[in-house]
C-alpha cells in the first residue's frame, strides 16, 4: 500500500503517523504538512521528531501556511509546540525537500496513478490547491480518507456545529468534497463514540519500548496518569482512528453513503459539514461516512506500533 500523509502534526497526528510508518506492507511514499494545530514551522518540526523517532526516512514537503481565504490562529491544544510540549527531542539532521507539497501530490499522483491512498489529518488546503492545479487529480487517487467534520453538528470549535479540520480552511474542504467523486470521512462524533478506554492507553503508554515512551510523552498534556483525561475515562484517537480506517477498511463495522457540503456563510455553522440524508441536494453521494470502528482491532493495531 502507497500512502501519502496530509497533516498539521499535532498530537493525534503523531500517533497516525506512528500507525502507518509501523503498519507491515504501508509503504509512506510521502508526507505533507499545512498549518492547523500549529504554524507551519512547528508542524514540519513536529513531523521530523516523529520520523527521527520511529527511523523513517519519508520525505516532507511543506505546503500552505495560511487557509485559502479566512484568517488563521491556532490554539494551544497541543502544547506551544503542538506536539503536547515534547522538550526532549534531539536535534535533526532532517530537511524539507524543495518542492511546495501541492505540487508534490501531483507528481506523485501521476507518477502512481490508481495506487495512493492518500490520509488527511488536517485542514485540506494542500489537496484543494492540488486539486485547482491539476482537476484530474482526484482521480488519480485510488481511496481519499479525511479526519474531518460533524454529522451530528456536535463540533469541537467556536462555530459549534464545525469541527476544527473543516473549521480551519472551509473553501478548501469545499473544493475537495466537489471534487472527488468519493472519499472516507471520520467525523468529530466517530470519534467521541470510538475512544480507547483510560485503561486500555495506560496499559499501551507503559509498555517497555522507546515508541511507548514517546507516545506517553507527547499525550501527557492530555492524559495526566493520576486523574481523568480530559473526556472523563476514554482517550481519543481521532487522526489515528481515520489512518486506522484507512489501513485497514475492515475495521468499519458500521457506515453511511451520502452526499456531504460545507457551510462557508452561516454566523454559527460555517465549517459545518452537512449531511443531506434525504437526498434533498439532486447530487450523487460522495462521502463514505464511517459511523462506528471494531475498537478491540483497534487496540490491537496500537500495541503492534508500540512493540
Amino acid at each position: 500500500m502507497r500512502i501519502i500523509i496530509d497533516t498539521d502534526a499535532g498530537i493525534d497526528d503523531a500517533v497516525a503517523l506512528m500507525l502507518a510508518l509501523r503498519y507491515p506492507g504501508a509503504q509512506v511514499e510521502a508526507v505533507t504538512t499545512v498549518c492547523g494545530n500549529c504554524s507551519l514551522e512547528k508542524v514540519n518540526r513536529n513531523v521530523f521528531t516523529v520520523l527521527d523517532a520511529m527511523g523513517s526516512d519519508a520525505p516532507v514537503y511543506a505546503g500552505a501556511a495560511q487557509p485559502l481565504v479566512a484568517a488563521w490562529s491556532a490554539e494551544p491544544v497541543h502544547g506551544e509546540d503542538g506536539l503536547g510540549d515534547y522538550h526532549e527531542r534531539p536535534p535533526t539532521t532532517r530537511r524539507l525537500e524543495a518542492e511546495h507539497a501541492a505540487l508534490a501530490l501531483i507528481r506523485l499522483a501521476d507518477a502512481y496513478p490508481g495506487e495512493l491512498t492518500l490520509v488527511a489529518l488536517a485542514p485540506l488546503t494542500n489537496i484543494a490547491l492540488a486539486t485547482r492545479l491539476d482537476p484530474a487529480f482526484p482521480s488519480k487517487i485510488k481511496a481519499f480518507v479525511f479526519m474531518g467534520g460533524t454529522i451530528r453538528a456536535q463540533g469541537n470549535t467556536d462555530n459549534i456545529a464545525a469541527e476544527w479540520n473543516i473549521y480551519c480552511d472551509p473553501e478548501a474542504a469545499h473544493i475537495v468534497l466537489e471534487s472527488f467523486a468519493q472519499a472516507r470521512m471520520v467525523s468529530w462524533e466517530t470519534t467521541l463514540d470510538c475512544p480507547l478506554p483510560i485503561a486500555a492507553y495506560r496499559e499501551l503508554a507503559a509498555l517497555p519500548t522507546p515508541s511507548a515512551r514517546f507516545f506517553e510523552r507527547i499525550n501527557r498534556i492530555f492524559v495526566d496518569h493520576d486523574s481523568p483525561g480530559e473526556y472523563g475515562d476514554d482517550y481519543l484517537l481521532a487522526d489515528a482512528l481515520a489512518m486506522a480506517v484507512a489501513l485497514e477498511p475492515s475495521l468499519i463495522t458500521a457506515r453511511l453513503t451520502r452526499h456531504v457540503a460545507v457551510e462557508l456563510h452561516g454566523t454559527h455553522t460555517r465549517g459545518q459539514t452537512v449531511i443531506d440524508h434525504m437526498r434533498k441536494l439532486g447530487k450523487p453521494a460522495n462521502v463514505e461516512i464511517v459511523t462506528a470502528v471494531d475498537m478491540a482491532r483497534m487496540e490491537e493495531m496500537l500495541r503492534e506500533m508500540l512493540r
